[in-house]
């Protein structure tokens, strides 16, 4: 039995630390705030909550897997896990809508003919298809085994089979995702729906590899859920299912250092000095904390890193709107209001300093959800957009304005907005960056792009400390972070030679 210590109580450290239990060793989980669930939170006041973090779950499977291994358990039996459909509604800058149902490749084609335009479903569902070929491809190395120690196979060929087009008379395939929505999808509509899937996570379109198909693959393909209650829920099914297994949690401790012992991470220290001593640390942290952390170099040549700063620094800015007056019939889960002008959103997340703020794309979150609410008189809204992490948000008058521009949004996606507004709460990436240590937001592993896209691997440089979570491969979003769990259990518990699940 090998003592465990965990840094951060994150979703990805959780997953961790309930598979290490179960595999017989001492854990214990050190977080530095007095809650779990990293940023998979909740705010409550008068009787309305919301998510402030995730709204909904891709992939669940990943979710049920961890359940499974860690107690025979069904993620059913610990959560109320709905399927949202439709999966979501757009609406785009020209007026236009379309909802998509969920997990339905010829309801998506029907409903994208009708709403776009006859040939229109037909070309998103071929493109699904390619899309699909690029999943099968990386599925193992990105998602459920460890990066690779020669990870620049990854980096180098992009597995998105896009279709020859004759260009300046040559013949060139599409190379970022923004080309394949030029080239293939051949609707501004359509190619708003397809970059949408990596504007969520701040990821510029123009640049982002043909790769990134898999993240609008994903959602079709698995579904998009919810869990009754909030996903806080989700939180704090993972939480107990760790007391469960008799993982010890210590809240308000932070750990400042990370000691070494005989050339391998040897616990962790805190501020007053004391050390726990521990056979291996996980540390579920941003990564530029966790090169604060230890003085053996991490960064050395040849290591992939998250922080690469030729990247933008995303983050999530959300307002959380109580209203009066329930749903209407018919209405819509999620609901994404596209940015007024694609061509200057694309530039907003890189370039934070400009003479104004752009209004981005927005996603309006509207649960079905007693729980969420004082009664049926009120709806529970959460509306949020990608912004920079860099921008000047303890500024009073960015932040209004910023508001201003979700409000305006989200009154495309819900009828008499305005007029019955109680009140609203915002949270910036100060907010962000306090309950997690980051106010950005990772975004998951993406192959080509000479590896810019890809996070650091689950081992370290010290031997002995782990890296988990959003900020390590596989990279950021729910799933991913509880792929990062698995992956970390696995090399302790089985050591180097593991490679994923099979």
């Amino acid at each position: 039995m090998a003592r465990i210590a965990v840094i951060g109580a994150g979703m990805g450290a959780m997953a961790a630390a309930a598979r290490l239990a179960v595999a017989g060793h001492r854990v214990a989980v050190y977080e530095r705030t007095e809650t779990y669930g990293g940023a998979v939170r909740r705010f409550e006041r008068d009787g309305f909550a919301f998510d402030t973090g995730p709204g909904l779950l891709p992939l669940p499977a990943v979710y049920r897997d961890l359940f499974v291994k860690t107690g025979k358990e069904a993620l059913e039996d610990v959560v109320d896990l709905v399927q949202v459909d439709p999966s979501a509604r757009h609406v785009f800058a020209d007026g236009t809508e379309v909802a998509l149902p969920n997990a339905s490749r010829a309801g998506v084609v029907a409903a994208l003919d009708e709403a776009l335009g006859a040939g229109a479903g037909q070309r998103w569902g071929d493109f699904l298809v390619r899309a699909r070929e690029a999943w099968d491809r990386t599925r193992r190395p990105l998602l459920e085994e460890p990066l690779w120690p020669n990870w620049q196979v990854l980096a180098e060929r992009d597995p998105y089979p896009s279709v020859p087009h004759k260009r300046l008379l040559r013949t060139r395939r599409a190379g970022t995702l923004a080309e394949i929505g030029a080239w293939e999808l051949r609707d501004a509509r359509l190619a708003a729906l397809l970059e949408s899937h990596v504007l969520g996570y701040g990821l510029d379109p123009r640049a982002v590899p043909a790769s990134a198909a898999v993240l609008p693959y994903m959602e079709h393909a698995f579904g998009t859920w919810y869990v009754r209650g909030g996903m806080r829920e989700l939180a704090r099914a993972v939480y107990e299912r760790c007391l469960r297994r008799r993982v010890e949690f210590c809240f308000g401790t932070e750990v400042t250092g990370i000691p070494e012992k005989g050339g391998r991470a040897a616990g962790v220290e805190f501020a007053d000095g004391s050390v726990a001593e521990a056979d291996h640390v996980v540390a579920d942290v941003a990564p530029a904390r966790l090169r604060a952390l230890t003085e053996h170099p991490l960064d050395a040549d040849g290591d992939v890193r998250a922080d690469d700063p030729v990247l933008p620094r995303p983050a999530r800015f959300t307002a959380l709107l109580a209203l009066r007056g329930g749903r209407e019939a018919g209405a819509v889960h999620r609901t994404v209001v596209h940015a007024p002008d694609a061509g200057t959103e694309l530039d907003f997340p890189a370039a934070p300093g400009g003479d104004r703020p752009v209004c981005p794309s927005v996603t309006v979150l509207r649960p079905d959800d007693p729980a969420l609410v004082p009664d049926g008189a009120h709806e529970s809204v959460v509306v949020s957009a990608v912004v920079p992490a860099e921008a000047a948000w303890e500024d009073g008058g960015t932040v209004r304005c910023c508001t201003d521009f979700l409000v305006e949004a989200a009154g495309r996606a819900v009828p008499g907005l305005r007029e019955r507004l109680l009140w609203h709460e915002v949270r910036t990436p100060v907010h962000t960056e306090g309950e997690t240590g980051s106010g950005a937001v990772p975004a998951p592993a993406l192959a080509a792009g000479r590896g810019r896209y890809l996070h650091p691997a689950n081992t370290t440089r010290l031997p002995g400390l782990y890296r988990v979570g959003g900020w390590s491969h596989p990279g950021g979003g729910l799933p991913h972070a509880g792929m990062s769990g698995a992956l970390v259990a696995g090399l302790i518990v089985e050591g180097p030679g593991f490679r994923g699940s099979q």
